[in-house]
């Protein structure tokens, strides 16, 4: 399975600040060491093109990121200081999904090991989100006919609000999201599909309203590509989740959703998104355990 990576991930960020980005570092070590994927087929991540991401952002949003004139209070509400080297991680991480979402249409799936930007959106970033990739990836699949009708499983533990808004209206993109009802962002959007989750939901509870609600997606919608946005915050060891599901029903989640996708023959390209455990090594399992899953699943073990 085809895994795409950034070396750009590392950013020069205000003292203090609790953003854990040596996850991604040490979840691509930790694939190739665990021999989950090949080194031939981990890839790193193209910069997406700015046409690409005007066609889900503002032109003015865009020129501001590209120009360094990001309003002080969007640079707040993003959580991440404007540089030139904010502005590659943020291309790069919209480009591996891009890349993702091409190599799934010919493989079946294939993988963004960070990506899952699900708080940007059209005219703003917010949530450590600056561009969102879910959403410029279906829309490059749609402008280039790969796709007609797509579903964005997001199960980040806080609400794809940015997606949601972004795809408001539009019954071509499916908007699904499972996410803790107190939990940020504070002023939910409407998904196509809003499952909140109360604060401590365990396994039982989250994988049966998932078993519940997945088929519904996928057979209502009838999509001809998924998105899936696959947070390690719904942990229950993770600081801002809320949730209390252990590693092992995270995964069963992951087979759950790739078992679904693979049985539908539906292509799947897989984000990473959140995970703010304070042991690091407890988030690289989980996202390491998903991308486990979806190799398993693609050569039918």
């Amino acid at each position: 399975m085809l895994a795409y990576y950034s070396d750009h991930f590392v950013l020069p960020l205000p003292e203090g600040h609790k953003f854990p980005m040596a996850k991604y570092s040490r979840l691509r070590e930790r694939v190739l060491a665990e021999g989950i994927v090949a080194p031939e087929d981990l890839i790193e991540a193209p910069a997406a093109a700015w046409d690409d991401l005007r066609l889900v952002h503002d032109p003015a949003y865009v020129d501001a990121v590209a120009a360094g004139t990001v309003p002080s209070e969007v640079q707040r509400r993003i959580g991440f200081p404007w540089s030139p080297h904010m502005v590659e991680r943020a291309r790069r991480s919209v480009g591996a999904t891009i890349a993702a979402a091409h190599a799934a249409l010919d493989h079946g799936m294939a993988a963004n090991l960070a990506g899952g930007t699900h708080h940007a959106f059209a005219d703003r970033g917010e949530g450590f989100c600056v561009f969102n990739d879910v959403a410029v990836a279906a829309r490059v699949l749609q402008r280039d006919h790969h796709a007609r009708r797509i579903a964005v499983v997001d199960l980040d533990v806080h609400q794809g609000n940015g997606t949601a808004a972004i795809f408001a209206g539009d019954p071509s993109v499916f908007t699904f999201s499972m996410h803790g009802a107190q939990n940020f962002p504070f002023r939910k959007e409407v998904s196509s599909l809003d499952v909140p989750l109360a604060d401590g939901t365990g396994d039982e509870e989250y994988l049966a309203a998932l078993r519940t609600h997945l088929p519904a997606v996928l057979n209502g919608h009838q999509p001809d590509f998924v998105f899936y946005l696959a947070g390690a915050d719904p942990y229950e060891g993770d600081r801002l989740g809320r949730l209390k599901m252990s590693i092992d029903g995270l995964r069963q989640r992951d087979e759950i959703v790739i078992g679904a996708c693979r049985q539908a023959g539906l292509p799947l390209a897989i984000s990473m998104s959140g995970g703010y455990a304070p042991d690091i090594d407890a988030i690289v399992t989980i996202h390491a355990n998903t991308i486990r899953a979806a190799v398993r699943s693609l050569i039918g073990v």
